[in-house]
């Protein structure tokens, strides 16, 4: 990628300081399950507490990145116990859910792209099976979430589009065009439905399982029906743009500039991201994790584009992370600091493991030094 050397050399800084401190954090916590860090900087585990919860694999996706980076074998170590851990949440039917992506294909998905371990390959394939089977046909969406009683059996959401990926790794690797059958239907469903007019996207849409029939869009983590809930748009616009890189689709790639050119015109001088661009300018709610995710969209498509004003909104949004959102120390366990599960929620501005990785994969996608998991 064509950067100067004052901003290669910036990144170089940044990727250097997440090594170190990563390190140190693998050696505290090694193959713990982390979802947010306390107050003095130490990482929870969420092994017993919820083995089937969906950012289980990120903390693994992210070691996997710095050992293929640099090859420690600590780092490798502990990615493959999270991987082996994983295996109790595969064998939870209840537990299995259309976030199977972002578990197994930073976990198992790393592991047999760069060991080609057979395990987790047959991970990744299993993984992928129960994906694609929660393929409502009628409606052309995979189903989200879970519930005994069908309360939810026609809810369909935005995150979606970046767990696809795991049903495009298992149409090339088996042969077989079933699996990106599924994901290109779903993807059209959700452009269809999920972008609108303006590029914004919503967070779910409810179909009538059984009928496939449009019902109602709701507001999910933003902050209501209409809004735009910034993760949501990021999740849009990486996820559109993985569906184009995997099948050539031109539709996929206006979807995904549609909601880029958006996301592109809300970003604040400063460079962070609230949690919704619909909310108050007197609200201090932030969310660091739709910066790093919408920055690794936005390179992705200048390298599909060679348009300059993707790869400058990703580097303001990156400098502007690394200067003020950005915890170095070796000390603490937690990367990135000002980060939001959803606008309605009670805390607001904390760590959340997958903005920790989604920093660390847009900044080795800038030095050319990423191993691409999707």
């Amino acid at each position: 990628m064509e950067l100067n050397e004052n901003v290669r050399g910036r990144l170089r800084q940044i990727l250097e300081l997440i090594y170190e401190k990563e390190i140190a954090a693998s050696v505290r916590n090694h193959d713990r399950i982390p979802y947010t860090a306390d107050e003095n900087g130490h990482f929870d585990d969420w092994t017993e507490r919820d083995v089937c919860w969906w950012t289980n694999g990120f903390w693994a996706g992210l070691l996997w990145q710095l050992y293929a980076y640099r090859q420690n074998d600590f780092l490798r170590l502990a990615a493959e116990g999270i991987e082996r851990k994983l295996d109790r949440n595969l064998m939870t039917a209840h537990g299995m859910d259309h976030d199977s992506g972002f578990r197994w294909l930073m976990t198992s998905g790393a592991d047999y792209r760069i060991t080609k371990s057979e395990k987790s390959r047959n991970r990744l394939l299993l993984a992928a099976s129960d994906l694609a089977g929660r393929f409502n046909p009628a409606g052309n969406f995979i189903r989200a979430w879970n519930d005994d009683g069908g309360k939810n059996a026609g809810w369909a959401i935005i995150d979606c589009m970046m767990n696809l990926p795991l049903l495009y790794f298992a149409s090339e690797e088996l042969h077989d065009p079933r699996f990106r059958h599924i994901a290109v239907r779903h993807a059209q469903t959700a452009m269809k439905y999920f972008v609108r007019e303006d590029g914004s996207c919503c967070h779910i849409v409810v179909f009538d399982p059984e009928t496939g029939e449009f019902i109602e869009s709701l507001g999910g983590q933003g902050i209501g029906v209409g809004s735009a809930w910034t993760r949501g748009q990021s999740w849009g616009l990486y996820g559109f743009t993985l569906s184009y890189m995997h099948t050539s689709r031109a539709e996929f790639l206006a979807a995904a500039e549609k909601i880029a050119n958006y996301y592109i015109a809300h970003i604040p001088s400063s460079g962070l991201i609230p949690v919704d661009f619909w909310q108050d300018a007197s609200c201090d709610f932030e969310d660091d994790t739709s910066a790093a995710i919408a920055s690794c969209g936005l390179i992705e498509l200048y390298k599909i584009t060679g348009k300059e004003e993707y790869l400058d909104a990703a580097l303001k949004m990156i400098f502007a992370l690394a200067e003020s959102r950005c915890e170095f120390s070796p000390d603490r366990d937690e990367l990135l600091t000002h980060c939001s599960a959803a606008y309605h929620e009670r805390r607001h501005n904390f760590p959340i493991i997958y903005g920790d990785y989604y920093f660390t994969e847009a900044v080795m996608k800038l030095l050319g030094c990423e191993t691409f998991l999707w």
